[in-house]
């Protein structure tokens, strides 16, 4: 057999944690990129030992590794649009700001807190975030709780997601997404983009499931991939949330605990 070479295929690069459960993080980035026929790339931040159930241990990286693993797929492969994650501590979101002039397009999914409120990086951390990476994302994508702390508005009404999106703005990124999925009532699933001139938002069906691991990693990382596509902004983000959805329609009920979103569904609606 002969093998096919594809010269053209979009690269991707997925600045995040490794998740050994395989729901979030690195692993749902990559899985991601590869349904959109995006090769994927990978500077791990950290290492987790997780499953359904939890997070039991985080490792983090030296600042030097990350950069290193940055270093060595732009200067080799090149990228058309990459996505940041869990990056943990100051340290490491700084040495990635640093790098941020190699990706055409960067999306910043803001892991500051988890979608139950639970804070994952200290006050530093989120300062230099605030400072240093928001205002070189192509697009922010916070949820319900890093909204609140980025906008410094309690959000609880479809208009105040509307207010922290043009609060948040003003960090300087493109454009800003904030989620849904934290909400409640009919608001949960529903997001405001917003991108200093035009807002929309974008609703969708509502999936009933608690397997719902990764799907702020899956979003962020299917905007990426999107934008690598040569998608626009907004198209990238109206056709992630419809992979998403989708997604969430074949989740997977592994483990004891919450488990994840089906990234490969159309391989899971062939064997259906």
């Amino acid at each position: 057999m002969t093998s096919t070479s594809l010269s053209s295929i979009p690269v991707a690069l997925t600045i995040a944690g490794s998740d050994s459960g395989g729901g979030a993080g690195i692993q749902a980035d990559l899985r991601t990129f590869a349904f959109h026929l995006v090769h994927g790339t990978s500077a791990i931040t950290c290492v987790t030992a997780q499953n359904t159930l939890g997070v039991t241990r985080v490792d983090a990286l030296p600042a030097e590794s990350v950069v290193a693993q940055i270093q060595a797929v732009t200067g080799d492969i090149g990228v058309q649009a990459a996505k940041t994650g869990m990056l943990l501590n100051r340290d490491i979101i700084l040495a990635v700001a640093e790098q941020a002039s190699c990706f055409p397009n960067l999306v910043v999914d803001p892991v500051m807190v988890s979608r139950t409120g639970v804070q994952l990086i200290d006050d530093a951390a989120i300062a230099a975030l605030k400072a240093k990476l928001l205002p070189l994302a192509t697009i922010l994508t916070p949820n319900r709780y890093e909204a609140q702390i980025l906008s410094g508005l309690d959000i609880s009404t479809l208009e105040e997601m509307q207010r922290a999106a043009q609060r948040i703005h003003q960090f300087g990124s493109k454009a800003v997404l904030v989620k849904g999925g934290g909400m409640a009532g009919a608001l949960r699933g529903v997001d405001v983009w917003f991108d200093g001139a035009h807002e929309h938002t974008l609703t969708g069906q509502t999936v009933d499931t608690s397997n719902t691991h990764g799907t702020g990693c899956t979003l962020s990382a299917a905007i990426a991939a999107n934008l690598a596509i040569g998608k626009d902004l907004l198209t990238a983000t109206q056709h992630a949330k419809e992979y998403v959805t989708t997604a969430l329609g074949y989740s997977l009920n592994l483990g004891n605990g919450q488990g994840p979103v089906g990234h490969f569904f159309p391989l899971l609606q062939r064997q259906g």
